[in-house]
């Protein structure tokens, strides 16, 4: 594959500590791939709310990415961009703001996400419309659906077409159902949208808490994608930030070996960009040969771990597995 500007200005570039380490990563994600590998993203953070979706999207599109395990917030704060954008407002000198500060951005409707201001009437609560009719149509019905599904129902059935205020090419959401990929999403219930869902419930709007499956189920919908696609080809781990995301997904493989006795491959490729200082104990710090005792990866799994702003990295890392 030739490379393109960007491509070429890293790989020029990019030659030691962590930016040798991207190089590296996007090169072993190449091999995986061309070898027909499947790979995995997790998503942690607010990595949709920084536009990761940007980039992301055009990985989905052009078949580099191929499952998304993603928290509740990074699965709707894509949608809510894709309708509120435009309306968002900038909070560059977010370090200097006082409580004070903080307390007139609430009283606007603005909720800040670093550097970035959400205006929840315009993004939150359009978006959480769409879905309400959903839980209200799926819970009369007896239906059940994955948090994932009703956000690909939504897109899928133009429900909030009308409304894009954005060029729905950016969404990584958008492309996924698209692509029809699976997306994973771990404790969902931490989220707007969770958190909203809880609140019909209460008011009776919805009578059965099991009308959005979650949990154990994603588990349970994890362990035969991974079944069916590490069969007999490598499967990659792509991870950016640590937490629920990432620990989720990669423990399907000791769930399948140990707790199911199945023999089943370990993860083909691991990388991880996190900025959590290695040994004070949080998972987001640990480093990739840990995962070794663990069941997660093997001894001669490539690992990478680049200790770094997933904001600025994943793109880059990203532009070079498109050859851009």
């Amino acid at each position: 594959m030739g490379y393109g500007p960007v491509s070429a200005y890293l790989r020029r570039h990019f030659r030691h500590f962590n930016a040798a380490v991207v190089i590296e990563a996007a090169d072993a994600w190449s091999a995986l791939l061309d070898e027909g590998g499947r790979m995995m993203v997790t998503l942690a953070g607010a990595m949709s709310t920084a536009e990761l979706g940007l980039s992301l999207a055009e990985m989905i599109r052009c078949d580099k990415v191929h499952a998304v395990t993603c928290t509740g917030a990074n699965l709707e704060e894509d949608l809510f961009g894709l309708v509120g954008r435009p309306q968002y407002v900038p909070t560059p000198g977010y370090r200097d703001l006082t409580p004070q500060d903080e307390r007139r951005l609430a009283e606007q409707g603005l909720s800040r996400i670093t550097d970035v201001c959400v205006p929840m009437t315009t993004a939150a609560t359009t978006v959480e419309r769409a879905f309400h009719d959903l839980w209200v149509e799926a819970d009369r019905q007896g239906e059940r659906w994955f948090p994932h599904e009703y956000a690909y129902r939504v897109i899928r059935e133009q429900r909030l077409a009308p409304l894009y205020a954005i060029d729905a090419a950016e969404s990584w959401v958008v492309a996924a159902a698209g692509r029809n990929i699976p997306v994973f999403v771990p404790g969902w219930e931490d989220s707007t949208l969770g958190n909203a869902f809880a609140a019909r419930l209460m008011r009776g709007d919805v009578s059965n808490p099991h009308t959005v499956r979650t949990g154990v189920e994603y588990m349970l919908a994890l362990a035969e994608w991974y079944m069916r696609e590490a069969d007999g080809r490598p499967t990659g781990f792509f991870q950016i930030g640590g937490g629920i995301a990432g620990d989720f997904a990669i423990c399907v493989v000791p769930m399948l070996s140990q707790d199911l006795g199945r023999t089943v491959p370990r993860w083909r490729y691991f990388c991880q960009i996190s900025d959590s200082t290695t040994s004070y104990g949080s998972y987001s710090g640990a480093v990739p040969t840990e995962k070794i005792t663990w069941g997660k990866i093997d001894v001669d799994t490539p690992r990478f771990i680049i200790e770094s702003d997933a904001t600025i990295v994943a793109p880059l890392l990203f532009a070079l597995v498109l050859g851009h």
